[in-house]
């Protein structure tokens, strides 16, 4: 994921290396030092005994335990940095059996309940338990883990990075030939709101009927977002580009006039931390209109440089962007704001060496 991969790549007063299961899309995440775990091949008889005599966790019966200690052994790190909280609950016998500190991120997806597998949010709390320093991207994730009696000592909040030369502002003017050019950027799941925006874009054509709005990103609800907009009619004004590489997706930004992200809560309550698009947006100067959900307040201030509205409400959030496309100096003071706030709060630089100090602190925090 690209907000990973800035970081990893950006630390500068430690040294890194990268353990992984698949190593894919090389030449977009060049980075040299992965340890890629080899499949390990456990006799069938063995894994049957581990797996329903002993009731052996997944990590243990399909051998990889014994394959990331031989690469820990090896290399003998400092301090191990675990993504995503589901990553730590699989990796939770050897956090536990291991004599080095932990730490572990969580993003938003993986705060979400799990009542299908079975002892999941036991195994979380211990997790919790279990590592020096927690890290998350919002304080609405924080609150979440809380609610699981992490101990609010131990968290600590490092936000996503923006890479504010490669998302540099630009001051747009108002379409003469009221053509808006609308964009939410995004993975097409159900937390994301896109048809809630579908059925925003279709209310406010009615208003603005040369808009234009364009969805970049792929994922399981493309083909019910496209049979939507065909329902709507809507279809000639909509877009779907697919994924974008970064490039194209400045070069999307920069023609944009409004970004849209009305996230809500699913039914398996997989929360949104901050949206990274939406942040790269905002640097760029693209006012938002988006949801009171997750991590998104922590990002844009509703009335200053953007506009908040309630989860699932079409109707609001399309007079929240047709108040915006109606206000020429609203909007143009909204893009400023934006620029700013990410400079201020999200700029790369500023949260690896936050990351960094967190490194320090868990390492210390071991050894005494």
């Amino acid at each position: 994921m690209q907000h990973i991969y800035r970081q990893v790549t950006s630390l500068a007063e430690v040294e890194t290396f990268v353990i992984t299961k698949f190593r894919e899309n090389t030449e977009r995440y060049p980075f040299d030092d992965v340890e890629v775990l080899k499949n390990t091949r456990v006799r069938p008889l063995r894994r049957g005994f581990l797996k329903y005599i002993t009731h052996a966790p997944p990590l243990v019966y399909r051998g990889e335990m014994e394959t990331l200690r031989q690469v820990l052994l090896r290399r003998d790190p400092a301090l191990m940095h675990i993504y995503f909280g589901n990553t730590g609950v699989h990796l939770l016998p050897l956090i536990e059996r291991w004599d080095r500190p932990c730490v572990v991120s969580f993003h938003g997806m993986d705060v979400q309940r799990r009542e299908t597998e079975r002892g999941y949010e036991a195994k979380l709390r211990r997790l919790l338990e279990s590592v020096q320093l927690v890290l998350v991207r919002s304080q609405s994730i924080a609150n979440r883990l809380t609610d699981l009696n992490c101990d609010p000592q131990k968290i600590r909040l490092n936000r996503a990075g923006i890479p504010l030369e490669q998302f540099s502002y630009r001051q747009r003017t108002i379409p003469a030939d009221g053509a808006w050019l609308l964009v939410q950027a995004c993975r097409l799941v159900p937390k994301k709101g896109l048809l809630t925006a579908l059925l925003a874009f279709d209310r406010l054509l009615k208003t603005f009927p040369k808009s234009r709005f364009v969805i970049a990103g792929d994922g399981p609800l493309r083909q019910e977002l496209g049979k939507l907009a065909s329902e709507l009619r809507i279809e000639s004004s909509v877009t779907f580009t697919g994924f974008l590489k970064q490039a194209e997706l400045r070069e999307l930004y920069d023609r944009a006039h409004l970004f849209v992200h009305p996230s809500e809560l699913p039914a398996d309550s997989n929360q949104e931390g901050v949206p990274n698009s939406m942040l790269e947006a905002m640097a760029t100067g693209l006012p938002v209109v988006a949801t009171n959900h997750g991590g998104i307040p922590e990002a844009v201030t509703d009335g200053v440089s953007g506009f908040l509205v309630p989860e699932r409400d079409d109707k609001r959030l399309a007079e929240a962007v047709v108040t915006l496309m109606s206000q020429p100096d609203l909007w143009l003071r909204f893009g400023i704001a934006a620029s700013k706030q990410v400079a201020k709060e999200f700029e790369q630089r500023r949260q690896v060496e936050a990351l960094e100090s967190y490194y320090l602190e868990a390492i210390n925090t071991r050894g005494r």
